[in-house]
């Protein structure tokens, strides 16, 4: 019998999980959190993001274009 390991994908993410997934240190990541870029859920002293917020936020992140 073999036993099925499910994963779960998470729905928040902490601060530095969500700077792992941008690629971005996770200092980047709470001030763009101060100045409003990346709406947090905070719930005490923890401060969690939606994957929807992560995913608009790099959907609206302008493509840099290059002209040689």
């Amino acid at each position: 019998m073999t036993t099925a390991t499910r994963s779960i994908e998470p729905l928040l993410y902490t601060p530095e999980e969500a700077a792992e997934a941008l690629r971005l240190s996770r200092s980047t990541v709470y001030e763009l959190m101060a100045d409003g870029a990346l709406e947090y859920v905070k719930r005490g002293r923890s401060r969690r993001i939606k994957v929807a917020t992560l995913k608009a936020y790099v959907a609206g992140m302008p493509t840099e274009t290059t002209t040689h």
